[in-house]
């Protein structure tokens, strides 16, 4: 990814995480997110010592920028320089065990900040390299849906400022969610001494990197853009979200070199899926969150006319496969993990072959292909529940055995 970015005259995933070791970090909290999943290795000691370092160099450097009245003024330096602070202990002053816990610590906190800058090298790569998206296609075959973009649009718009604001938190703080139930699933990881085999972390990180390489297949950008007032002079028609595209013969739609083709599938369905997934095992609370942020997440993806209804439902499909290739590859692979894997992978790129090669097809018999849709997502979540009870069995509670009477 580097070399490639490299090639496009832009800095890549590495050399940008290189130098916010100096440079104003374009995101902070996602390098403090970083620390905090480093620090489930420490002592709660420890944690606040480095909690404490990492906000001294953040105030240090923000006196410096502010001194030379720099146009940057972002937090963050601080977080990863204790990251890799902690990198050079483990190497120099730990051993054994010790030591290989905290690298794993260092190496899962800096793997989230290089997997978001990937994923942002990636989408560079898919407004440099497709000058055409497959959106026409896709907003046809969505009328077997009933066109849901359209018709969240104007829900949105209808709740005015307050709703619009309300759902924009909820659709930004995913990955702020996302990291504090991660941090609940390895709060017992410095008490232990190993990280859990499989984590949420895991499968986001494996979501991230895989599925812009689905955008360089099929590039999408969204209705708002393809369709709406965001598109400008590339826009195919000021459509969204009042009228939906008529039904016609889909072509590819010339587009700009700076929107990403970031649609098919939607990740944020996926990341808000494996959340869901992730949060059943979870307190009340938890779990209750878990459903609340999956539930925004799908009301703000097509609400806000990122995403259609048909990228939804490959996105679901893409989650739960991953999800259980994660768990196979921990567990071991199984018949049983095969079989789901193989099948979810199926599906998915039946969808894709579908929204290309029949979305005319779909749009004029809505009430056979609709079904067949929600059928096919449907299936590979009952076979996902199905495998992964086979993986985990309930244990029946021990009958104690009845009391005998003595008699006399």
């Amino acid at each position: 990814m580097e070399i490639i970015a490299r090639h496009y005259g832009t800095p890549g995933p590495i050399a940008n995480q290189a130098g916010e070791v100096i440079l104003a970090p374009t995101s902070g909290p996602l390098l403090y997110a970083g620390l905090a999943l480093m620090m489930v290795v420490l002592s709660w000691r420890q944690r606040l010592i480095a909690l404490g370092i990492a906000a001294g160099i953040d105030v240090v450097f923000f006196l410096v920028r502010w001194a030379v009245d720099a146009d940057e003024m972002m937090f963050g330096n601080g977080a990863l320089w204790v990251i890799l602070g902690y990198a050079f202990i483990a190497v120099t002053r730990r051993t054994g065990k010790e030591r290989v816990l905290l690298l794993k610590g260092v190496g899962l906190g800096l793997l989230l900040v290089a997997g978001h800058k990937t994923g942002d090298t990636w989408l560079m790569i898919t407004s440099e390299t497709r000058p055409t998206v497959l959106d026409a296609y896709v907003a046809t075959a969505d009328h077997a849906l009933g066109n849901p973009s359209w018709v969240m649009g104007r829900i949105v718009n209808a709740t005015g400022p307050i709703g619009y604001h309300a759902i924009h938190l909820v659709y930004g703080q995913l990955p702020l969610a996302a990291a504090v139930f991660a941090l609940y699933q390895l709060r017992h990881v410095a008490k232990e001494g190993r990280f859990p085999g499989h984590h949420l972390v895991r499968t986001f990180l494996a979501i991230g990197l895989v599925g812009p390489a689905i955008y360089m297949i099929f590039p999408v950008a969204g209705p708002v853009f393809a369709y709406g007032a965001e598109g400008g002079q590339w826009a195919a028609a000021n459509l969204w979200p009042h009228t939906p595209v008529p039904v016609g013969t889909p072509h590819p739609i010339p587009f700009d070199e700076v929107t990403p083709r970031n649609c098919m599938p939607s990740l944020h369905t996926a990341w808000a899926t494996t959340l869901f997934i992730h949060t059943r095992k979870g307190s009340r609370v938890l779990r209750y969150a878990g459903a609340f942020w999956l539930t925004g997440t799908l009301t703000a993806t097509l609400g806000f006319g990122y995403h259609y209804g048909a990228d939804l439902v490959a996105g679901v499909v893409f989650a739960l496969t991953i999800e259980a290739a994660m768990r196979s590859f921990h567990r071991g692979w199984d018949r049983a993990g095969i079989t789901l894997v193989g099948y979810g992978s199926v599906i998915f790129t039946l969808l894709l072959l579908s929204y290309r090669y029949l979305p005319v097809e779909m749009a004029r018999y809505p009430w056979a292909f609709g079904p067949v849709l929600l059928l096919a997502m449907a299936s590979v979540i009952y076979g996902y529940v199905r495998t992964t009870r086979l993986w985990n069995p309930r244990i029946a509670p021990v009958q104690q055995p009845e009391p005998q009477l003595v008699q006399a």
